[in-house]
């Protein structure tokens, strides 16, 4: 277990240690990604934005991905979707683009989604149970050109690394439980993260200020 997402990232941090002096972009999935995000980028001397990705949970159980919708408007299933109406997944599609579209105009009020064409892009969240999410943003990223793709998570199931790993050119774990369950039950401490947050997070490092 973890004792929060410090702490995870400092691990994730530690294994990409190569990438530092690359100057790695280091995309973070909101919100729980975010603070992990700056403490990678800080480590490898990077630049951190945010990848703007929302899952679709199951009807009556939203942490169980069945699919996920990316920035570019693009929509990704899981074979589970199938067993849900379709009339349903519509309408949770569009909330989630709305969600998103909403998410940016907080975020990065003042600038444009930073460029990963010709990076090396590090793709953070703080953990993953069937990898939705972000295969999702994985799959956005590689059509815009990155030099090198790589997805660095808190914690996962082996299966979902598996097939993660067919999408990125490095995956790096903290934890790869058998056993799952959910991602927040390996954090000792696992506060959600307000919007607020976000915007501190993302603001901190660009002007010299800590970001401790």
């Amino acid at each position: 277990m973890f004792r929060n997402r410090h702490a995870a990232a400092e691990g994730l941090a530690a294994a990409l240690a190569h990438l530092k002096g690359e100057h790695p972009l280091v995309l973070a999935i909101p919100r729980g990604g975010v603070p992990m995000g700056r403490v990678i980028a800080d480590a490898l001397e990077g630049e951190l934005d945010v990848v703007l990705v929302r899952k679709i949970g199951a009807p009556g159980n939203p942490e169980y991905a069945i699919g996920a919708v990316s920035e570019d408007g693009s929509v990704h299933m899981e074979e589970t979707a199938r067993e849900y109406r379709d009339d349903w997944i519509a309408r949770e599609v569009e909330r989630q683009r709305e969600l998103i579209e909403e998410r940016r105009r907080r975020y990065t009020p003042v600038r444009s989604p930073i460029d990963p064409a010709g990076r090396i892009v590090v793709v953070v969240d703080d953990g993953s149970a069937t990898g939705a999410t972000m295969a999702a943003a994985l799959a956005t990223l590689r059509q815009r050109g990155p030099a090198r793709l790589v997805a660095a998570l808190g914690v996962a199931p082996p299966d979902t690394l598996a097939r993660l790993e067919t999408l990125a050119d490095e995956v790096v774990c903290g934890e790869v439980p058998e056993r799952f369950g959910s991602v927040g039950r390996f954090f000792a401490d696992f506060d959600q993260v307000s919007d607020d947050q976000v915007v501190a997070l993302l603001e901190a490092g660009r002007d010299g200020r800590p970001t401790g």
